[in-house]
This record gives structure tokens, sequence and C-alpha cells, in this order.
């Protein structure tokens, strides 16, 4: 029998997102997030997970209606109710801004009692079938255009559940195109860098609110397990990635972020302890580790303790090898040719960065498995490291 190995990655110049519909369901439902807001992305989200795939047909207090692709039929009460309005009046104005901005189209029936709405363009985005089917709302899925939901949420106040599906719609995951998202699904906002650092005040004009607020609502959904906010000292900036999105989008196990593995991987600078604390920590190490006398870039100490830093990243992701103690590290210069010869990248001492083979052994014997570790020197300045 044929092997095959499976590779879930989700690609940033994808143009669409797909969006589950019990998602959508569960966030109506959830009462701890608030609404108020003037984006729209949240009550345009709620009537695209409605929306037919096919013709079907309702019936509302005796009377049948045909529903067509990309259109649904409900009463003002149940409008009401999905967009948590106090009054029927407010979600009646909720769709006459949706229908200004030329989202959607809408009708009301039954001297006011009922509302057929039509997404427009919905056959651009999502696939129309011929046959005639009741469409389940609460199952399946659909996609939703990322240049659509950055438009909405540019057009005024974000509300908190605006932002969460900012953030889930932002989500890349397994791209080598944007750091980071091999470990984890990570908010990326698609600004031609690559990298997910973001930092409160982009944020806070993405989304027309203060800096404070920023704060506040990330703390908020870290809180109730939607995100995980990992915040890097000074001007680095911040990661932020989704909690149980590779669950509900995948349908395969969520994982576990670990902060010191997300800053090897965007290279951002481990701060090592000076003087006394720093013989205290290197002469704590469980293992047994051998530096090689060629490698003079980095004191023995540091070399030490940036192992044991690297041996919490590969020991959270289910590398056992790091729990025994009878494993021990071997450490030895590599070049372009991964031969065992020192290279010294640039003339520049500050652009320069050092390549290293890290072998693990059990007992004395028996290789295990071996790593690449990259070190890149910074320089301390009178206001801190550069």
């Amino acid at each position: 029998m044929s092997e095959y190995q499976l590779q879930i990655k989700q690609i940033v110049d994808y143009p669409r997102c797909r969006i589950y519909r019990q998602f959508i369901q569960s966030l109506i439902y959830d009462r701890s997030l608030r609404i108020s807001g003037c984006s729209g992305l949240f009550y345009f989200t709620v009537l695209c997970s409605y929306a037919n795939f096919r013709t079907s047909y309702r019936r509302i207090d005796g009377i049948g209606y045909t529903v067509y692709p990309g259109e649904w039929i409900c009463t003002v009460k149940e409008l009401s109710a999905w967009f948590r309005t106090r009054f029927q009046c407010q979600a009646l104005e909720i769709l006459d801004d949706l229908q200004k901005r030329h989202l959607i189209s809408y009708l009301t029936l039954d001297r006011g009692k009922v509302i057929k709405y039509k997404i427009r363009g919905w056959k651009n985005h999502n696939t129309v079938l011929d046959y005639n089917c009741p469409c389940q709302k609460d199952t399946g899925f659909f996609f939703m255009p990322v240049t659509l939901a950055t438009e909405l949420v540019s057009v005024g106040r974000c509300s908190e559940m605006d932002i969460l599906l900012d953030l889930w719609l932002s989500a890349i995951y397994n791209d080598e195109q944007v750091q980071g998202s091999e470990a984890g699904p990570v908010v990326y906002l698609r600004n031609g860098t690559g990298s997910p650092l973001v930092n409160y005040s982009e944020l806070a004009v993405r989304w027309g609110i203060s800096k404070a607020t920023v704060g506040r609502v990330l703390k908020k959904l870290e809180q109730q397990e939607y995100i995980s906010v990992m915040s890097f000292p000074g001007r680095t900036g911040s990661v932020i990635y989704l909690k149980n999105y590779l669950s509900t989008m995948f349908q395969i196990s969520d994982v576990l972020i670990d902060k010191e593995e997300v800053a090897m991987i965007l290279n951002i600078n481990i701060s090592l302890p000076d003087g006394d604390d720093m013989e205290e920590e290197a002469s704590s190490t469980a293992h047994e580790i051998r530096v090689s006398d060629e490698l003079f870039s980095v004191s023995k100490t540091h070399m030490a303790i940036i192992i044991e830093k690297m041996a919490e990243v590969l020991d959270s992701q289910g590398i056992s090898c790091f729990r025994c103690p009878k494993s021990q590290y071997k450490l030895f210069p590599l070049s372009d040719a991964c031969r065992e010869e020192y290279l010294f990248r640039a003339r520049d001492r500050l652009a320069s960065f050092h390549r290293f083979g890290m072998t693990v052994f059990c007992g004395s014997e028996k290789p295990v498995c071996t790593f690449e570790l990259t070190l890149s020197p910074m320089a301390e300045t009178n206001s801190g490291r550069i």
C-alpha cells in the first residue's frame, strides 16, 4: 500500500479565508465580547454565515419563500437577536449601513416583519450549487475575502468582536513567507515584510481605537483563551498567536507556542546574565556540554546557557532526550560547506553571525540528533542593546 505524508499550510497570498459557521455561531452566543462598533465586520460576517449555497425554501408564518444562492430570509426579531440590538429598528439601521457600502441588498416583507437580504458578489468567492436542497446554518463553511475584511475594519471604530474576527482572518499557518508561522497560527497583517511583529500603535490605527484600548482588548481576548500575545522588550513589538485555530480550521490538534522558540525564529536577542549570576546558572547545568576550543567568539559560559535555552525549546516540542541526565551535547563550528571550520561571516562585527552544529549523544557514543545554531552578536550602547 502506498504511503503519503500530509502537509497542511495556509498560504499568505491566498485572497480568501475559510470561516466555519460553527465558529460564527459560538461568537453570536458569546456575550462576554462587545459588538458595539461601526466597522460592520461582525455584522457582515454573521449575514454571510446564513447565506445559501443553493436554492432552498423557507416558511415563515405559513408563507413559503424561495431563497436563492447568496441570500437568506429571516424575521426582524431573529436579525435583532443575531446583532444583539435592543430594538429591532437598530438592526434595520445596521442593514441600511451595509447596503450603503454596497455589501448587501435587502427587502422588507410581510409589512416589515420579514427581511430578505442578498450578499453582493457572493458568486465571486463562494461556489453556487445548481440543485435545490435545504442549507444547514450550523455546519460547513464559507469564504470571506481578506481585502474586504481589511476595508471594513478601516472604516470606523472596531468592536471587540470585530478585532477578534480581524485577527482570525489575518492568521497564517505554516507558510515560509511569514516568520513564525511554522510554530503555529500567527497573525500577519500582510504588510509585505514577512514579519508578524506588530506594535500597539499600528493596531490602534488599524482598529480606530487608542493604544490603551488595544492593550485592554488583547488582554481580555488572551484571558478568554482566544489568543496568545507574546511581547518582547524595547521597540521589538509583539507577536499574536491564535488558540483553537487549528482544531477549528483544519480539525487537527492545537499546538503549544513557546516564547523562547518564537524569539529564536524571529532572531530576537536572548538576554544573558552577568557576573556571579552567570556562573551560578552555568554551574547548574544538568547535562555535560563539550565545546570546541575553536569557538573563541563566544565564551564557554555563555554558550552553556544558550544551549540550555535551546534545550528548553526543543523539550517543549517533544524531544525527550533533553530530560535525560545521560544525554551529552557536543558543540562545533560550521562553515557554509558544513565543515568543522570556523568562518567569520563579515568584516563588521555587528553584521556578523556564527553558525554552530550541536549533536546530542545518548551517553558518550551514540549520536541521536544534530541541530544547527546561529548566533548574532549584539552591541551594547548607552541606551541598551541594538
